[in-house]
């Protein structure tokens, strides 16, 4: 059982190595794809890695950048992806999970 601080520790470094990993995607994006994402890095700058991860997945029909990553066939790049890693089970809720696991095989993204 985890002590009350304990936990709140560990869910505020879980909630940053996501953020990191967001700041990753925008990074190798770039590098990999030609896709300077400025808005997505200020609205992690803005709002916080998690904030906005849980924004963008919740717009309707996805984010431009989802498209574009599947266009460069990079789709282990978005949000969607990040947001089904097991590691990060805690930060979203199910219904979240489900409807990135959704998005992603709609778009052929083999889980």
């Amino acid at each position: 059982m985890k002590k009350r601080i304990g936990g709140a520790v560990h869910t505020m470094t879980l909630e940053k190595q996501f953020e990191q990993e967001m700041i990753g995607i925008y990074m190798t994006a770039k590098r990999e794809c030609g896709y300077n994402a400025i808005r997505f890095l200020q609205l992690i700058s803005a709002k916080g890695g998690l904030v906005a991860a849980k924004q963008l997945i919740s717009k309707p029909g996805g984010a431009d950048g989802f498209t574009t990553l599947w266009e460069c066939g990079r789709l282990d790049l978005s949000v969607e992806a990040h947001v089904l890693n097991p590691k990060y089970l805690e930060l979203f809720t199910e219904a979240e999970r489900q409807l990135c696991r959704e998005r992603l095989q709609e778009f052929g993204y083999t889980l």
